[in-house]
C-alpha cells in the first residue's frame, strides 16, 4: 500500500468512526433516524402492550389451550420475535408484545381471534350455502350465510378450516393481461389442506362456483375459483387497497385457532427492568469494551490499537443494523451481541498471534502481516461460518427468545468477520504505509515456550469432566427428590402467579425495584420476581412463582401494611409458563438440526468425521457442565437460560475450530517419524495463547456486566461466566484429546 492510500485509509477510518458515533448517539433528522435510542427494545427493557383474551368456549381442554397459545405465539411474532403468549387462569390468554405503545392498533391489526371456514357455494343437495343480499354490490359484506355452521359441517360443505392454512401474506403484483398493479393475498396450505383445497377447487371450477371465506360471523371474502389449485398455494385478488388485503391476510392468519376468543382488557405496560438496570448495563458494556481495548493495545501494540478501532466500528455497525432491520433487543439479544464481540476479538487475536509467529521466525513486518492474515483466514472463516449456520437454523426453526438471540448473533458474526478481515487489515496496513514500520511497534520478543504435553493428562481431564457432570446429575436428583425440582425453574418455564395491585401513588420502575420487590421477595421467597407497571395508572403487575392461598394472603397483608393498599385493589391469577412446551420443543429441534448442520460442515471442511464427532462431543460436555452449574448453584432457569446455553454452544464451537484448524495445518508437515501426539500437543500449545486471551477478554465483558448489573442481570451473567471458563477448558483439554483417541483407535496414521 502506498503512503497516499494509507493516509486515505486512516482518514476513511476516522470519518467512519465519527459518522457511526454520530448516528448511534444522535441520528439524523427530527426523528433521529439511526440513533441507538430508536432501537426497538423488548418488554424487559422498554415495556409494550399487554392484551388479555377470554375464551368464548366453555371448559376448554388443556390441548385446545396449548394449541391456541402456540398459534397465537406464531402470529404475534410478526410484531416482535420477543413477544410472549401464556395462559392466565383456566380460560384466559395473555399476550405481551414489546416495543409498541398503541394497544388499539395492535388489536386492529391482529384481528379478533375466531373461527375461520372456507365454504363451498352449494351443498351436496345443490342448495345454496350462502347468497348475495345486495345484488348491486360484490363486496364480501354483501353475502350472508343461509345455513348454520353445524349444518354445513354435517353436509361437508366446509371444505377447509383455519387449521389447514399454513400462511397468509398480503402483497401486490402486476396483472399479466392489463399490466395494472393489483393487491393480492397469497395463501399457503398445509399438506392436508393442499389435498382438501385441490378437490374443492376442482369441483368449484366444474360448477362455476365460488368458495366463501367466512370468519367470526361474517364473510371476509367470496372469491370465484378460476382454476383448480393443486400445489398448495393460492391467491385472492379483488382487494381495493393494500390495507384491505393486509386485513384479510391477518384475518386468515388469526382464524386458524381452535378456540374463539374475545378481548377482555388491554394495557400499555412499562419495562420489567428499570432505567437503573439499563443504564448500568450500558455502562458495564462501555467499561468492558474499554478494558478489552487496553488489553489488546498492551498485548499486541500497534495492531492491538488497530483492532480496537475496528471494534469501535463493529459496535457502531451493529447498532445501526439493529436499527435498520428493526430487531427487538432484549437480554438474550444482548447475549448474542456479547458473543459477537467475543468472536470479533477472537478473530483479531488469531490474526495477530499468527503475525507474532511469523515475526519470531525472522520475517519482516510487512511479510509477517501479510502471511498472518492469510494463515488466520481459514480458522476465522470456519469458526464464524459454523456458528453462523447455528444462528440461521435457530432463526428459521426457533421461536420467541431463541429467534431474537439468533438475529443478534447472526448480525454480530457477519459484522465481526467484516471488521476483522477488512477493517482491521485496512487500518494495520495503513499504519505501515504512513511510516509506522518499526518492528517494536508490532512485536515484543518473549521467551520461547516448549510444547506442553496435554495428552499425557487426558485421562485426568476426562475424569474431571465426568465427575463434574455426575455431580450435576446427583444434585438434580437430590433436588427433585426433595420436591424442589431438578432446577430452580422460574415462572417462564413453570408458570406462576400474577398479582395485580393498585397502589395509592404512582411508583416508578426503579422505585418498584427498590421498595416493592424486596417486600415481595421476603414474603414469597422468590428471588426472580418480575414486575410491570400499567401505563397511566397506579397498577403494578407482580409475577412470582405459583403462590398457594396462604402465600397470597400473606402477600396481600404485606402490601396493606407496608403501602396502605386497599385489599379490593388486589387481584391474583395463576399463569402458565411463557415458554410453552411447543416453544421448548422448537428450541430442542432447532438445536439438534443446528448441531447436525455444524457436524456436516466440519466434516466437509476437515475431511474427517472424527473432527466433527469430537467437536459435537465437546459441545455436549459444555452443555452438561453448565447444566450442572445451574443445578448446584440453583440459578433461576428462565428466558435467559436458553440464550445462555446457545451462547456457550456458539462460543465453544468457535474455540474448538481454531485448534482443529491448527491440527489440520500441522498434519500437512507431519513426517513418518513424527508422533501424532506431538502434532496434537504442538497445535494446542501454539493456540493456547489465543485460547487464554479470547476467553479472558470475553470473560471480562461478562464479568463487568455481573459486577455492575442488577440482580436479574447477575443471574444472566453468572452462568455465562461459567460457560466461558468451561468452553476454554474443553477446547484446550478435551477436544484435541478426543480427536487423538479416535484417530489412534481407527488405525495407523500416515503423513499427508
Amino acid at each position: 500500500m502506498k503512503k497516499s492510500r494509507g493516509v486515505l485509509s486512516l482518514v476513511v477510518t476516522v470519518v467512519l468512526i465519527g459518522l457511526l458515533g454520530f448516528t448511534a448517539a444522535v441520528g439524523f433528522g427530527k426523528s433521529h433516524t439511526g440513533s441507538a435510542q430508536n432501537i426497538k427494545l423488548g418488554l424487559d427493557l422498554a415495556g409494550g402492550v399487554s392484551i388479555t383474551y377470554q375464551v368464548k368456549d366453555k371448559n376448554p381442554t388443556d390441548e385446545e389451550m396449548r394449541d391456541t397459545i402456540y398459534k397465537l405465539q406464531k402470529r404475534v411474532e410478526q410484531y416482535s420475535t420477543e413477544s410472549s403468549v401464556y395462559q392466565e387462569g383456566d380460560d384466559r390468554i395473555n399476550i405481551e408484545i414489546p416495543g409498541v405503545s398503541d394497544a388499539n392498533e395492535i388489536l386492529e391489526e391482529l384481528g379478533q381471534p375466531g373461527s375461520l371456514y372456507f365454504i363451498a357455494q352449494k351443498g351436496s343437495d345443490g342448495s345454496a350455502n350462502y347468497s348475495q343480499i345486495n345484488s348491486t354490490g360484490d363486496a364480501a359484506q354483501d353475502y350472508k350465510l343461509d345455513k348454520t355452521i353445524e349444518e354445513l359441517k354435517e353436509d361437508n360443505s366446509i371444505v377447509l378450516s383455519g387449521d389447514d392454512v399454513a400462511a397468509a401474506q398480503a402483497g401486490t403484483r402486476e396483472d399479466k393481461q392489463t399490466g395494472m398493479r393489483e393487491n393480492v393475498v397469497s395463501l399457503t396450505f398445509t399438506e392436508k389442506g393442499t389435498e382438501k383445497f385441490a378437490e374443492a377447487t376442482r369441483k368449484a371450477v366444474e360448477a362455476g362456483e365460488s368458495i366463501g371465506i367466512y370468519y367470526d360471523g361474517s364473510f371476509a371474502s367470496v372469491p370465484m375459483v378460476r382454476s383448480a389449485i393443486e400445489n398448495g398455494e393460492a391467491e385472492i385478488t379483488g382487494s381495493k387497497s393494500f390495507e384491505e388485503a393486509e386485513t384479510l391476510a391477518s384475518t386468515i392468519r388469526i382464524g386458524g385457532l381452535k378456540l374463539e376468543l374475545t378481548e377482555l382488557r388491554s394495557n400499555v405496560v412499562g419495562a420489567q427492568l428499570g432505567e437503573q438496570a439499563i443504564s448500568t448495563s450500558l455502562k458495564a458494556g462501555a467499561v468492558g469494551l474499554a478494558i478489552v481495548f487496553i488489553f489488546m493495545i498492551v498485548v499486541y501494540l500497534l495492531p492491538g490499537f488497530a483492532s480496537s478501532l475496528a471494534l469501535v466500528i463493529y459496535t457502531g455497525l451493529v447498532l445501526v443494523i439493529l436499527n435498520a432491520f428493526e430487531v427487538t433487543l432484549t437480554l438474550p439479544g444482548i447475549a448474542g451481541i456479547i458473543l459477537g464481540i467475543g468472536m470479533a476479538v477472537d478473530a483479531n487475536v488469531i490474526i495477530f498471534a499468527r503475525v507474532r509467529e511469523e515475526m519470531s521466525r525472522g520475517k519482516s513486518v510487512r511479510n509477517a502481516l501479510k502471511t498472518g492474515f492469510q494463515k488466520a483466514l481459514s480458522a476465522i472463516l470456519d469458526g464464524n461460518i459454523t456458528t453462523l449456520i447455528a444462528a440461521v437454523v435457530l432463526w428459521l426453526k426457533g421461536s420467541g427468545t431463541v429467534k431474537g438471540f439468533a438475529q443478534t448473533l447472526g448480525i454480530g458474526i457477519i459484522v465481526s468477520m467484516f471488521t476483522a478481515l477488512v477493517i482491521t487489515r485496512m487500518i494495520v496496513f495503513a499504519f505501515y504505509a504512513v511510516g509506522l514500520r518499526s518492528e517494536k511497534l508490532y512485536y515484543r520478543p518473549g521467551k520461547e515456550h516448549g510444547t506442553i504435553d496435554f495428552l499425557s493428562k487426558k485421562k485426568a481431564f476426562f475424569a474431571a469432566s465426568v465427575l463434574v457432570v455426575v455431580i450435576g446429575f446427583v444434585f438434580m436428583g437430590v433436588n427433585a427428590s426433595k420436591g424442589s425440582g431438578a432446577f430452580a425453574y422460574s415462572l417462564e418455564f413453570e408458570g406462576g402467579t400474577s398479582t395485580n395491585i393498585t397502589f395509592n401513588e404512582d411508583y416508578s420502575i426503579d422505585e418498584i425495584d427498590q421498595k416493592i420487590v424486596p417486600v415481595v421477595e421476603s414474603v414469597t421467597g422468590d428471588k426472580n420476581v418480575q414486575t410491570q407497571k400499567v401505563a397511566g395508572t397506579n397498577q403494578v403487575v407482580i409475577k412470582t412463582v405459583t403462590l398457594d392461598l396462604d402465600q397470597r394472603e400473606a402477600l396481600n397483608q404485606a402490601m396493606i401494611k407496608e403501602f396502605k393498599v386497599d385489599e379490593a385493589g388486589i387481584t391474583a391469577e395463576n399463569i402458565s409458563s411463557t415458554v410453552s412446551s411447543e416453544m421448548r420443543q422448537d428450541a430442542v429441534i432447532a438445536v439438534v438440526i443446528a448441531t447436525i448442520c455444524m457436524l456436516l460442515y466440519i466434516w466437509f471442511r476437515f475431511k474427517d468425521i472424527r473432527f466433527a464427532t469430537s467437536a459435537v462431543t465437546a459441545l455436549l460436555h459444555d452443555v452438561l457442565v453448565v447444566l450442572a452449574f445451574y443445578a448446584v448453584v440453583r440459578i433461576s432457569v428462565g428466558n435467559t437460560f436458553i440464550a445462555c446455553m446457545l451462547t456457550i454452544v456458539g462460543y465453544s464451537i468457535n474455540a474448538t475450530i481454531v485448534i482443529f484448524d491448527r491440527i489440520r495445518e500441522e498434519m500437512h508437515y507431519k513426517t513418518k517419524k513424527t508422533e501424532l501426539s506431538e502434532v496434537v500437543n504442538k497445535s494446542i500449545t501454539q493456540t493456547l495463547t489465543r485460547s487464554i486471551y479470547t476467553s479472558l477478554t470475553t470473560f471480562v465483558m461478562v464479568a463487568v456486566l455481573y459486577v455492575m448489573g442488577v440482580s436479574s442481570i447477575k443471574e444472566f451473567a453468572l452462568p455465562l461466566m461459567a460457560g466461558i471458563i468451561c468452553g476454554a477448558y474443553s477446547s484446550v483439554c478435551i477436544t484435541g484429546a478426543l480427536w487423538y483417541v479416535m484417530k489412534k483407535k481407527s488405525g495407523t496414521v500416515s503423513a499427508k
